[in-house]
């Protein structure tokens, strides 16, 4: 593995696991304030797998294991903006806090989207 691929798992955990706590925040706040349990619930179970499916590619013992568990993470990342705007077009979530989460999840999706198509690439 490259020097260059390190750097990007090591910067697409470190932004994962910082997303997975602001979705484990929204959770308290929408469960608390909002009194919102299935959605959220589902955003959360979606967006800390994100991380958690990083990691376990981080320990992958096999290329195409790595990519896998790097694909699973990615699919997480469109779940979990589907309930994000699931969340944001039924009032549960305001504009501003939506386009800030989302924002970072993007930012993530471009980064593991990069990753498997390197992984690709190098299979070929």
């Amino acid at each position: 593995m490259s020097s260059e691929e390190l750097s990007k798992k090591s910067i697409v955990y470190d932004k994962a696991y910082k997303f997975a706590i602001r979705i484990v925040n929204a959770y308290k706040y929408l469960s608390e304030n909002q009194k919102e349990f299935v959605l959220s619930k589902q955003m959360l179970r979606s967006g800390t797998s994100i991380g958690a499916n990083i990691a376990e590619a981080n320990g992958a013992i096999s290329t195409a294991d790595f990519s896998a568990k790097m694909s699973i993470s990615y699919k997480e990342c469109l779940e979990t903006q589907y309930w994000l705007s699931l969340l944001k077009d039924t009032g549960y979530i305001e504009d501003k806090a939506y386009k800030s989460i989302s924002s970072d999840l993007e930012e993530i999706s471009k980064i593991l989207f990069s990753i498997l198509n390197t992984t690709r690439k190098k299979k070929l």
